[in-house]
């Protein structure tokens, strides 16, 4: 009894904790691994990247050591795969508390010129190696004007006065923690909370180790001499010490020439806690600049709302209430002398053109912002880290795929509600609602990935994780989408208030152009996301770490307040000016913040990205970015569509005019 006491204990801390601490809580990856002294660590290697071209190649394709038991890839998921990751074994090994120095490693075959020729390029390219030991990435310190930078692995080389330096050898520095009994109260327990979570099992049996808590690396260019390496063996000690200076550079690379690879390798004990280990990856920087962001939505929301509130309060319920204060005579004849909205109720419901497309994009859309919204929920509460590598693109897919369901009822019922009752055509719009965004994300990613294959990069999808996409889109998420088609053309259709007549009203002249305002609606939209889509952005393209998931998602719920009012006011103001064509405009009203963003993207690129080299490479962020400015267009045109529905629905139903 005591002890399930115990384990409810720990289970309510933790979930209190996670909740607490939402805007920047880490739930590990995976459990601490025990280190022994003397117990080997073998480093990993990620893709070569770069952020001037953005296309990453694999670690061997450069001419560097090859470990003797030969290339392993490691078990990848899905999201690795899809995000160009490509985690493969190394020949650096280190001994657990074991400090080594001038450790030979290999000495590469002579360059040919083909080898020298890529390895100029990438230098020039400002390829960067990814090394990883236990999960986390190599951090690398440098000072610039009194700061100092974190980067995440080193350069390959660099470029001095036309003369091309390798950095060959690597002064590794692990930090270490020593290993705690792996209960809940040590592993995931931080600050007071830990103290009152009741320990489980014995603290005498646990055996002297050590836990990997934190990984940095220096490349230094050094110039070993040749002739002394040829009868030396991997991590056997070369004969003279090795001064690793970070501020100068002496291993030139020349033709017909080979590298000289060693390491060394340091340990120290640090305070570092094993839930705290990401921290100096996650370090938030610039958290006011996010505060500022979500002030700005408030203004903006505080803004529309004052104005949603004059609709309803001044003029929907003034009319409404005069309306209904009079006598059956007074209102046949105020029914005579009416203006605005109220004339044209026997149109307002009337199908607007293409329906069905209609149908399809709203359900569509409720897919993409459900995905959304359940991934950035995830996401904030810890449970997609950067410890568990491609979790956060694994998770979006499984989300989408489940709401798939979402998706063919709105759809089918949207459909049904417009074609008042009409149950023909169901099994079409949920086809049509299963691979519509689908489609054309799948031609956009199939044309890139032809680029990225013909660059050979790691970037490329491999030909059978396509086989499995399309397996998952075709034998999960249509089914799924046609099974809540089943349930939408089952669920009875929303009931108009109004009558619709058979001959449609004229609508008056307009003094501007309709659409043109529906266009300028997305600056609002646009205004409440822009600074967080810079560090989204950010991370993407300059492979920074983004993890401020919490700001995310409240920039999400205002992104939806801002759309739904947007909206709800534009279609408010046609049907003032007698327009009763607001079912497209409504959905474009908040869908236009798509066409903001696309712009905004072509300004990172041509500011932000100055260094991006090459047509593959734009095209390839152009090609993604409209992918990107699809997915939002169908998601906040959703929320404008759906607001402006109910809003349409609610003011017809209050008041009867024949």
């Amino acid at each position: 009894m005591r002890s399930s006491m115990d384990r409810f204990g720990i289970l309510m801390v933790t979930f209190l904790s996670v909740i607490q601490s939402g805007f920047g809580f880490y739930l590990p990856g995976s459990y601490p691994h025990k280190y022994e002294v003397g117990d080997y660590l073998n480093m990993k290697v990620n893709s070569l990247t770069s952020i001037e071209t953005e296309l990453p190649f694999t670690y061997y394709s450069l001419p560097f050591c090859k470990p003797s038991e030969g290339i392993k890839d490691s078990a990848e998921n899905l999201g690795e795969l899809l995000m160009g990751d490509r985690i493969e074994n190394s020949p650096y090994r280190f001994k657990m508390f074991k400090n080594e120095s001038e450790i030979f490693l290999c000495q590469t075959e002579k360059l040919s010129a083909d080898s020298f020729k890529l390895l100029k390029k990438r230098i020039d390219e400002m390829y960067q190696v990814n090394p990883m030991l236990d999960n986390l990435p190599a951090i690398r310190y440098t000072k610039k004007d009194g700061y100092v930078l974190r980067w995440t692995g080193y350069p390959v080389g660099i470029k001095v006065q036309d003369v091309y330096y390798v950095f060959n050898h690597l002064k590794f520095k692990v930090l270490v923690h020593k290993y705690e009994e792996a209960n809940v109260a040590r592993v995931m327990g931080t600050g007071d909370a830990a103290e009152v979570i009741p320990t489980i099992g014995k603290k005498d049996s646990e055996e002297l180790g050590y836990m990997v808590v934190g990984f940095e690396v220096v490349p230094c260019s050094f110039a070993h001499n040749v002739d002394s390496t040829n009868k030396l063996k991997m991590y056997e000690r070369y004969t003279t010490p090795i001064k690793c200076d970070s501020t100068s550079v002496s291993m030139s690379v020349k033709e017909g020439q080979s590298i000289v690879f060693s390491y060394e390798v340091s340990f120290e004990e640090s305070d570092i806690k094993w839930p705290s280990r990401w921290d100096a990856y996650l370090k938030m920087e610039g958290s006011k600049v996010h505060w500022f962001s979500i002030l700005n939505s408030l203004m903006v929301i505080t803004f529309l709302a004052g104005i949603v509130l004059v609709i309803f309060l001044r003029t929907v319920r003034r009319d409404l209430t005069r309306y209904e204060e009079l006598d059956k005579e007074a209102q046949a004849q105020m029914n005579e002398e009416l203006s605005g909205w109220k004339l044209v109720v026997g149109d307002v419901f009337r199908a607007p053109s293409n329906p069905s497309l209609l149908c399809v994009m709203v359900g569509d859309g409720v897919q993409i912002l459900g995905m959304a919204v359940v991934t950035i929920l995830f996401a904030a509460l810890g449970f997609m880290s950067p410890a568990s590598r491609g979790t956060l693109i694994t998770g979006m897919l499984f989300f989408y795929m489940i709401l798939g369901i979402a998706a063919g009822y709105v759809a089918v019922r949207l459909w049904r509600t417009i074609g008042n009752g009409e149950h023909r055509g169901w099994m079409s719009v949920a086809w049509k609602a299963a691979c519509f965004f689908p489609g054309i994300a799948f031609l956009i990613l199939t044309t890139l990935n032809f680029l990225l294959w013909g660059s050979h990069s790691t970037g490329a999808i491999p030909f059978s994780l396509f086989v499995i996409l399309i397996l998952l889109w075709f034998c999960i998420s249509v089914p799924l989408t046609l099974i809540g088609g089943y349930f939408g053309a089952k669920a009875s259709p929303i009931e108009f208030p109004v009558r619709t007549n058979q001959i449609p009203r004229e609508i008056p002249a307009q003094k501007y152009p309709s659409w043109l305002l529906v266009l300028g609606a997305g600056t609002l939209p646009f205004g409440t996301l822009f600074i967080e889509l810079f560090f989204i952005m950010s991370s993407i393209w300059m492979g920074r770490v983004y993890y401020v998931f919490g700001f995310l998602l409240v920039v999400l719920i205002l992104l939806v307040v801002v759309c739904a009012e947007v909206s709800l006011v534009l279609t408010y103001m046609h049907l003032c000016v007698e327009d009763y064509k607001w079912w497209w405009k409504s959905f474009f009203a908040s869908g236009s913040v798509a066409i903001y963003i696309f712009i905004y993207s072509i300004n990172y690129l041509v500011f932000d990205l100055k260094s991006l080299s090459g047509p593959v490479s734009a095209t390839l962020y152009l090609g993604y970015s409209l992918f990107m400015v699809l997915a939002i267009m169908l998601a906040t045109g959703t929320i404008g569509f759906l607001s402006s529905f109910w809003f349409v629905h609610y003011l017809f139903s209050s008041v009867k005019l024949d």
